[in-house]
């Protein structure tokens, strides 16, 4: 265990030697930077606009003001219609068109069809009309089309989009406040072509009152992309009576793959016909807003009425907390927020009663930069030192592909477990699952936790088939039960799978380390692959076991620390860590329903696919396979099984631990949260802002640790498959040397091309790398474990089924995962049960299989040949 050791004793020594030394330079307040653009040409500006973006032209028509003297004169509409282009920033705003009729205060969103304009009202008349402004860049000319009506007359409403629906809340219904209404509408832009069936769909509103001068926002709440309605006024009664109007502070949160709203925390004051606008993965902004304080003297205050007060907020989905988030220039009301390129634009709209801004803003949401400091620097690089001298060490002992692919069958059985568990969990056990579980529950756990089930079918009858083999690859066992080409689809199959999960886990990896370090997630990613290649191209497989072993205990070391001091900082400690996760029933751990595509996956679909993802793993992964064959005896390879399925417990806990310890802390702590991060990037922005020095740059280690045990074995395992199963079979090479040099050059171009993918996957737009990775294992290991599955369970099963089985599973595979929206953990079992069944089927057609089969099905398995008593030194390992 001395290697293990040896890292552990140096971060000791560098974090007790740079005590004090902060690693991070950032700010616990969320800061937004307001630039000026060029103002609308108007000088009065307008309030009640229809805002929005199309073919990258920020686009703005109708609205209403009050001529100068304000107080004197009477409200303004207006039809005019004007564009300002990225390009034409210099030249400022133009007035290209007209609307049908001056027209304000309607709902107002952008599509990749146009601008949906919705409701309004001018002097006399509220109307249910919409229609869409398209912008012509040729023609430098608006187009104006006719969409369906709304069910009924509205203003002063507002509206979002959730990917081809639009949705509306809110509004009134006349010209007066007493009739707001408590009504929630869609339009389906998909159904466009359905010509008169084409409509709104009016939904049941959230369960409290009505209201007008809402705000209606798109954001994701760690399931779901969902519908938030907040505040707004109402009337009941007098309108000059304050006793009779009501100025709204509550927040509905609607969820339109359930059809439920449920209510969220208050916002901290009213912020009626503000502008609202999801930032990021989980932050609603709310740029503006009136709290109507001053409502009933803006009469009696005219020209002295200070405006609307100056200070923006920020709501966190997940954690669902308030903050504030700065102070703003002006506050901006009766206007649409809206996003343009990287950046927010709030135009024009009211800033007092009767006064209205032709001023334009743009509005970003500033990022801390991160200090990582010397001494954690010295920490990370020290270990990624470490991991290449192991490289370099085991580089002289590989005289052949038995010792660069299987370690000579010496490698100790706990180094071996080890190895299976750093490979199986990775650096999606360090950010993914933490994020996860931070987001939502642990519901996902419960997949975790087959393994030991799994476990057993891998040591009674997994791992003797292949002992019993005696493979290198373990498609050989293919060949064997069906033909050459089943072996070369299924190992084609695995070498595809690897490579993506290389990019998988590299650019999760990357993301994670931009928001903990300065270096970018593709530097990050560079940094990772070309150490990996470094090192497993030197040492082969026993300096990927060895790396993995020392990676498995900072792993778990550096979780363990997170642990501590994640609840350390939660307000009321270990009780009220308790009390805020239990409240928001975070430790939840299954959910009853039969729905294959909700994203609150079920119970049955956890255990159903996880155990088809393991047995894919324990059976058709070369990556595992390999694993059993480094050990000298068959008991022995049994024990790494095991001590891999022990180690699989503590570490779900612990690491479903951390995200729900990280939503108690920011739960404590919301305005530490960053609103530029990814919810996959949570746990690296505590180690980055929270993490003592010294113990960032261990954590920082574990990270890249989890990561390289991932990518080192993808690569070795890979090359494994390729020199075995398609070089040696045509005898590329002369001699075993010569296969040990294409071992190494297959490992080291399969290290470039994975790390080439992993700069492709770095995309800070998906929700979550997590469930992208089980999409990843369904398609590909699938129809793996299927082939395995077929040859083990019968007999009858031949070699043209087999075939059929694999290419109609792979093409059930790829329908699944462009044409629905199943959850990604029922991808293998699908494609495990395809395989077989048509597989089975097409074998029927054809003759019985006319190999012999001793040892190849569970029906005639063998004895493994080293299955003899152990010594007492062997048992030690």
């Amino acid at each position: 265990m001395r290697p293990a050791i040896l890292p552990c004793a140096i971060v000791l020594f560098f974090v007790l030697a740079g005590a004090g030394d902060p690693s991070v330079c950032a700010e616990d307040t969320i800061r937004l930077d307001w630039q000026e653009m060029p103002s609308v040409p108007d000088e009065l500006g307008f309030a009640g606009p229809f805002v929005g973006i199309h073919n990258d032209a920020l686009i703005m028509a109708g609205g209403a003001n009050f001529p100068k003297p304000v107080w004197e004169q009477s409200k303004v509409w207006h039809d005019r219609v004007f564009v300002l282009t990225q390009t034409g920033l210099n030249d400022g705003w133009k007035e290209v068109g007209r609307l049908p009729r001056p027209i304000a205060y309607g709902a107002a969103v952008s599509t990749q069809m146009g601008v949906v304009c919705m409701g309004g009202s001018d002097s006399q008349t509220t109307y249910d009309d919409v229609f869409l402004l398209r912008w012509d860049p040729d023609t430098e000319a608006i187009d104006v089309t006719s969409f369906p009506k709304l069910p009924q007359p509205c203003a002063y409403s507002a509206a979002t989009v959730i990917d081809d629906v639009i949705y509306l809340a809110g509004g009134q219904s006349g010209q007066s406040l007493d009739t707001a209404m408590a009504n929630f509408w869609s339009l389906d832009l998909s159904d466009r072509s359905s010509g008169d069936g084409w409509r709104w769909t009016e939904h049941q509103a959230w369960p409290g009152p009505g209201r007008a001068f809402n705000l209606t926002v798109r954001q994701h709440n760690g399931y779901n992309d969902c519908v938030y309605v907040i505040s707004g006024r109402r009337q009941d009664g007098d309108p000059n009576d304050p006793e009779d109007i009501e100025f709204l502070r509550d927040v509905w949160e609607y969820n339109p793959s359930t059809g439920h709203w449920r209510q969220r925390a208050d916002a901290p004051r009213c912020v009626m016909a503000g502008t609202g606008i999801g930032v990021g993965q989980s932050h609603v902004m709310v740029l503006g807003g009136a709290t109507g304080e001053l409502f009933f003297q803006a009469d009696e205050l005219k020209d002295d009425h200070p405006g609307f007060i100056r200070q923006a907020l920020a709501y966190h989905t997940i954690t669902d907390t308030w903050v504030p988030a700065g102070e703003t220039p002006i506050n901006q009301v009766t206007t649409t927020a809206v996003r343009w390129g990287d950046a927010i634009v709030v135009p024009s709209g009211e800033v007092r009663p009767r006064v209205r801004t032709p001023r334009v803003f743009r509005v970003s949401v500033g990022r801390s930069t991160v200090r990582f400091g010397a001494v954690n620097y010295i920490v990370l690089f020290g270990y990624l030192a470490l991991m290449v001298g192991i490289g370099l060490y085991f580089a002289r002992k590989n005289k052949s592909t038995e010792d660069y692919f299987r370690g000579g069958k010496q490698i100790p059985w706990w180094a071996a477990g080890c190895s299976i568990f750093a490979t199986m969990l990775s650096s999606l056990t360090f950010t993914g699952i933490p994020s996860k579980s931070f987001a939502q529950d642990w519901v996902y756990a419960i997949g975790n936790l087959m393994i030991p089930v799994v476990a057993v079918i891998a040591v009674y009858i997994a791992m003797p088939f292949f002992r019993g083999i005696d493979a290198t690859s373990a498609y050989e066992y293919l060949e064997k039960r069906f033909s050459r080409s089943v072996r070369l689809f299924g190992s084609a199959s695995f070498t595809l799978f690897h490579l993506f999960r290389m990019a998988v886990v590299m650019s999760l990896t990357g993301l994670a380390l931009s928001v903990a370090t300065p270096l970018t997630p593709t530097q990050s990613v560079l940094l990772m692959g070309v150490l990996s290649i470094v090192y497993c191209t030197m040492g082969g497989i026993e300096a990927v076991i060895w790396t993995d072993t020392i990676q498995t205990v900072v792993l778990l070391g550096g979780a363990m620390l997170a642990v501590v001091l994640l609840i350390a900082g939660v307000d009321g400690g270990v009780s009220g860590f308790w009390s805020v996760t239990t409240e928001a029933d975070k430790f939840k751990l299954a959910n009853f329903h039969w729905d294959i595509t909700s994203s609150q996956v079920a119970l049955w679909v956890v255990v159903v696919g996880a155990f088809a993802q393991n047995i894919s793993s324990y059976t058709a992964d070369q990556a595992v396979v390999q694993r059993y064959m480094t050990t000298a005896d068959t008991r022995l390879a049994a024990r790494s099984i095991w001590t891999n399925a022990v180690l699989t417990i503590p570490a779900t806990i612990l690491f479903f631990g951390i995200g729900t310890a990280l939503f108690a802390f920011y739960q404590s702590h919301p305005q530490k949260l960053d609103p530029t991060i990814t919810t996959d990037q949570v746990f690296p922005l505590f180690i980055a802002r929270e993490m003592p020095v010294g113990f960032a740059g261990l954590i920082v280690a574990g990270i890249f640790a989890a990561a390289q045990s991932t990518v080192s074995t993808s690569m070795n395992s890979t090359a494994t498959a390729v020199v075995t199963d398609f070089m040696r079979p045509r005898q590329f090479c002369r001699s075993e040397a010569g296969y040990l040099a294409a071992a190494r050059w297959c490992t080291f171009l399969i290290g470039v091309v994975g790390t080439l993918l992993a700069m492709v996957f770095v995309d800070p737009e998906i929700k979550s790398l997590f469930d992208t990775f089980l999409r990843v294992i369904g398609v590909f290991m699938g129809v793996l474990g299927g082939l395995f599955v077929l040859g083990a369970l019968t007999r009858r099963a031949n070699a043209i089924g087999a075939m059929i089985g694999a290419l109609v599973g792979a093409t059930v595979m790829f329908c699944l995962w462009k044409f629905t929206q199943v959850n990604g953990f029922l991808y293998t079992a699908t494609g495990i049960t395809s395989c077989v069944v048509v597989g089975m089927l097409s074998s029927l057609v054809f003759q019985r299989p006319v190999q012999d089969l001793t040892g190849l099905t569970i029906y005639t398995m063998t004895e493994p040949v080293d299955a003899q008593p152990l010594s007492r030194a062997e048992e030690l390992g």
